[in-house]
């Protein structure tokens, strides 16, 4: 009951979809998403249809006439598989459909929702087959550059994510139309999003196609301020969190400001004991988000016993917190003291949780993303502890200064625009929305 089975969901929860997309028949409301969806629904769904007809291999591994999306083929492989496109429309449809009713069930209870955008698509995409000029690739359409990060102090050969990088030039040619779209389409389902990676807008690592590690490649210039601000102006009202960790140049850090968008602070990053930290609470500053730690890290309480001694000494002097007290509370109490605007603590910390209730280690295949929360163990003691804490340190929604208090904007009712109340001090509590 605490881990997801994705392969048992894999083989059987399709069959289920199938009868469904039978009954559903032609319900107005399906013709009607599929109209206003059609800008990606109709390449997406053919991409589904082929690639299960080609046993689910990549696309650079089907039939050369449909790699190279010729004409006649795609029209061909539309009629032939009709019943399967369709079939990847109505998946689309069930799942928005569901996903607004529960997004509009939780916002009316006022809770909000915090989406998360990786930079890139992977090589296995629809976006790279259908629309390959927007990206780096070679007279075949694969890619020429991949992404990654160079090698570093905790990885001699870097990381080699592989995965195609934009031609930037391109996109600002058409005013980043694609990028618009996307963030607009993500403003529809979230009411913040977090984009991963923000680094790669002031600039990124290209990596050699076919090259075994990440050691050999080179920094190339993103597309910086004219991006960001092509985004507040097309798609206001989104909020967006930027993900600035790593080795941030003062290039990043100028394009952050610049954005007016809140960077992230990990209090488990915080602890080096061989150096002053960014993520040490006393530098914090309110135009930030802080976590005890992300979905990429362990669990607090996991933290105490596999980070390197030193550091847990040294973390332990900062909050003074001795060996007999609860180090978990203490991370938490730090988050949510801090000047931060939004404090986010992960359910294995509130439920202090070991490693088991780790959600994802990088880098590493399996086992990944498959904690869930069991059914009555965010009993009555634990959401009295939340709501306590979340008093004492000013983040309880009706506090004086919170942007629910009387005086204070609403959260907008348009799904395409809505806002993310922050838990402030004193101020309006809201991110910036643009």
């Amino acid at each position: 009951p605490d881990a997801i089975d994705y392969g048992k969901l894999y083989k059987n929860r399709f069959g289920v979809l199938r009868r469904a997309v039978h009954r559903l028949g032609d319900a107005p409301a399906f013709a009607a998403f599929c109209r206003e969806q059609d800008a990606w629904l109709e390449e997406y769904a053919l991409y589904m249809a082929i690639k299960a007809d080609c046993g689910m291999n990549a696309w650079y591994e089907w039939p050369s006439t449909l790699r190279r999306r010729e004409p006649d083929a795609l029209a061909k492989a539309r009629a032939r598989l009709a019943d399967d496109v369709r079939f990847w429309k109505a998946v689309q449809y069930l799942f928005f459909s569901q996903w607004e009713r529960l997004k509009t069930y939780a916002n009316a209870h006022g809770i909000l929702i915090v989406g998360d955008l990786p930079i890139y698509v992977s090589p296995d995409s629809s976006d790279l087959w259908a629309h390959g000029e927007l990206f780096q690739t070679d007279s075949n359409g694969m890619p020429a550059a991949v992404a990654g990060v160079p090698p570093d102090a905790f990885s001699a050969d870097g990381q080699l994510w592989g995965n195609p990088l934009y031609d930037w030039k391109r996109h600002a040619a058409d005013g980043y139309a694609w990028w618009v779209r996307r963030l607009r389409a993500a403003a529809g389902v979230y009411d913040a999003v977090r984009i991963d990676h923000f680094r790669g807008f002031s600039d990124y690592y290209a990596i050699p196609a076919g090259a075994k590690t990440a050691a050999v490649g080179d920094w190339k210039p993103g597309p910086g301020l004219a991006f960001i601000k092509t985004i507040r102006r097309e798609v206001p009202g989104l909020s967006i969190i930027a993900e600035d960790l790593g080795y941030l140049t003062p290039e990043v850090r100028r394009l952050l400001a610049d954005s007016g968008f809140p960077g992230m602070k990990v209090l488990q990053f915080a602890f080096d004991s061989r150096e002053e930290s960014d993520y040490l609470p006393h530098n914090y500053t309110r135009n930030s988000v802080v976590y005890t730690g992300t979905h990429d890290n362990t669990t607090t309480r996991d933290w105490i016993d596999s980070a390197p001694p030193n550091d847990v000494a040294f973390a332990r002097e900062y909050l003074g917190v001795g060996e007999d007290a609860d180090f978990t509370l203490a991370m938490v109490r730090a988050a949510l003291a801090s000047v931060c605007d939004t404090a986010i603590i992960p359910m294995a910390d509130w439920l202090r949780l070991g490693a088991q209730g780790r959600i994802n280690t990088p880098s590493t295949l399996g086992g990944n993303w498959v904690w869930r929360m069991r059914a009555g163990e965010a009993g009555a003691g634990l959401r009295a502890a939340i709501r306590r804490l979340t008093k004492i340190y000013g983040r309880l929604p009706g506090s004086a200064g919170r942007p629910d208090a009387p005086g204070y904007p609403q959260p907008c009712p348009d799904r395409t625009a809505a806002s993310v109340w922050r838990a402030g001090r004193g101020r309006p509590a809201i991110l910036p929305r643009f």
